[in-house]
């Protein structure tokens, strides 16, 4: 474990101001890295996540994820402020938030904040840095083609996995057909690269003391915004109100009722490939449903 002294220089460059910590309190909740909030002596407090020296890739992904949000100016999210490593482990070190109670407000300005993060936009799908879903690398080489960008970097990519891993032939071979199909889906339907948390399931928001949402742990890129719509769906943890404030601000094509099946596939195929189970029999039936679709 790396000395704590390494992390409270690595916050007292960030700052400018010297750091002392009076006490760490760890968090639970997190299934990738260890997180704790560190206090200083001044009571400054700190969320820290930690991982193996060999994760300082993905924190630093993390860390320029959370700034392209923030440069939104769209919903809260917590601000980063360093992240590191030694000879044993990795840190981000973020903006420490007080999380309070949700209420209906908070339901609706959640639909409206994530349209609003949608509206930023580039001419490209992707990012200019990989990054991490989950503890699975997710590829995102800048494209100008979403449905190509989909079907390589996302569907392609979680296939070559789960063939890896041992998942049936049958599934296998039919999601390579529903690659050399998947633009079928998308007549008529150009998204524009709208930027998405990525990984919007239910525990991944909350509602600071205010009551205002906040996004975290993101798996930041520029796609379609119906795949971080898509996946509010998945888990849930997202009530009417949020759906009815996002159409309000920004309608949905009627095309999403299929699609999000397709967005939700990818999700699904990452749990089979770092968890197992029977995510290869639901992937199975997403994609038997989507080629009924196209046929």
């Amino acid at each position: 474990m790396a000395e704590p002294g390494t992390i409270e220089e690595a916050i007292a460059a960030a700052t400018g101001e010297p750091f002392r910590a009076q006490s760490t309190r760890p968090v639970s909740g997190g299934c990738i890295n260890d997180a704790f909030v560190l206090e200083g002596k001044d009571g400054r407090r700190y969320f820290v996540k930690r991982n193996s020296a060999d994760k300082l890739a993905m924190f630093e992904a993390e860390q320029a994820g959370l700034r392209e949000m923030l440069e939104a100016d769209a919903i809260r999210v917590p601000a980063p402020l360093c992240c590191g490593s030694d000879d044993s482990e990795a840190w981000l070190v973020l903006e420490y938030i007080e999380f309070g109670a949700a209420n209906a407000a908070t339901s609706e300005l959640l639909g409206a904040q994530l349209a609003a993060l949608h509206r930023r936009t580039r001419e490209f799908f992707g990012l200019d840095r990989d990054n991490t879903i989950g503890a699975t690398p997710q590829i995102n080489t800048p494209d100008d083609d979403w449905p190509r960008f989909f079907a390589t970097q996302r569907l392609g990519y979680q296939l070559d996995l789960a063939e890896r891993n041992g998942a049936p032939a049958r599934l296998i071979d039919a999601g390579r057909h529903l690659q050399q199909e998947l633009p079928a889906l998308f007549e008529g339907y150009r998204p524009a690269p709208s930027l998405l948390h990525g990984d919007l399931w239910g525990g991944n928001w909350a509602a600071d003391e205010g009551g205002r949402p906040v996004l975290f742990d993101p798996a930041t890129y520029y796609g379609d915004r119906e795949a971080d719509l898509a996946m509010t769906e998945l888990f849930g943890g997202f009530d009417e109100r949020f759906y009815r404030a996002y159409e309000d601000a920004w309608a949905v094509d009627a095309g999403y009722q299929t699609r999000k099946t397709l967005y939700n596939l990818y999700h699904v195929l990452n749990h089979f490939n770092l968890f197992g189970g029977g995510y290869a029999g639901q992937a199975q039936r997403m994609v038997a449903g989507l080629a009924a679709e196209i046929s």
